[in-house]
């Protein structure tokens, strides 16, 4: 997995920092995650195309996560796109992007299939042979989802010295021995499948946690994530205000982190009232660590983070 920080700052887009949007690369899917005002040029900034984009989720509708939607996709349309772009997205995006579409009369050729939200609980939304996608409920303001990106376990490697030992074994059985599948042989005696193959790579996981107050019950969804994103709007010592905007603090970012037991914590969301970041890190150090403070367009290679 390798994320793309697009733009990380709260609501109100500044001279060095973009509203939220991130996009996902994991076995050459492109998944782009929120989309804030001024995305479309992040995405040519950070030089990863447009054209892959297939899928996008939109955590919660307030605008610093979706006025950037209508621009994409309008370029979109003025790229000639012809395949389908998929949106999940809470109940009302339908209505939104058709309702800008419509008058700007910016209909392109390509089809818009919403996946509209409403669950309180956590679903599957998406699944392929790679990935799998589930929501991760939050609390804000307005209705939100997180997102859980888990990739499938991966194929078992060949132990190629191994198998020579058995002339029986031929190359149109090297595809059950990835799949983790026993060999049996023609006189019915097993081979287990760990005396042939070696542990397969580690599949990664990544937790989106958009604007959200602090709450413990997403906990069991993101435990022992590789990485989490959570919302810092706040230091602590606005603590109060955090809860009656529906935001957290750093130092509950890091609790959060601690509590769901995962490898890395990626802070962000500020207010624009702090103009030094780093006392996010700071406060957030002192439970967690492992915490990293965004930039953007920053490209963070999960396999890369395994080896510090």
């Amino acid at each position: 997995m390798e994320l793309v920080i697009l733009g990380f700052n709260s609501a109100i887009p500044t001279k060095r920092t973009s509203p939220t949007a991130q996009l996902l690369i994991s076995n050459d899917r492109h998944f782009l995650i929120d989309c804030g005002e001024g995305t479309q040029v992040q995405i040519r900034k950070s030089k990863t195309g447009f054209s892959k984009i297939n899928h996008i989720f939109i955590s919660h509708l307030h605008g610093d996560h979706v006025f950037g939607l209508i621009g994409l996709i309008s370029s979109f349309s003025l790229l000639g796109r012809d395949t389908p772009l998929n949106i999940y997205a809470p109940k009302g995006i339908k209505e939104l992007i058709n309702t800008q579409l419509k008058l700007t009369h910016s209909w392109g050729n390509f089809a818009l299939n919403f996946v509209e939200l409403t669950s309180e609980k956590s679903e599957l939304i998406y699944e392929d042979s790679k990935i799998e996608v589930h929501t991760i409920p939050l609390k804000h303001r307005i209705y939100a989802n997180g997102f859980l990106f888990s990739e499938k376990t991966k194929l078992r490697k060949l132990d190629i010295e191994k198998i020579r030992q058995y002339p029986e074994i031929e190359i149109c059985d090297y595809r059950n021995l990835k799949a983790g599948k026993d060999f049996i042989g023609q006189d019915g005696k097993v081979i287990e499948n760990h005396l042939l193959t070696l542990t397969p790579e580690h599949s990664y996981s990544y937790a989106f946690c958009s604007d959200t107050m602090y709450d413990v019950d997403i906990v069991p969804i993101i435990k022992n994530a590789d990485v989490l994103y959570h919302e810092a709007t706040f230091l602590d010592e606005m603590k109060e205000l955090a809860f009656k905007t529906g935001h957290s603090t750093a130092l509950q970012a890091a609790q959060i982190a601690k509590k769901a037991e995962v490898k890395y914590l990626i802070l962000g969301h500020f207010s624009n009232r702090y103009e030094d970041i780093s006392v996010f890190k700071t406060e957030a150090d002192t439970v967690f660590p492992n915490t990293i403070l965004p930039e953007e367009l920053i490209k963070i290679d999960f396999k890369k983070l395994d080896r510090i």
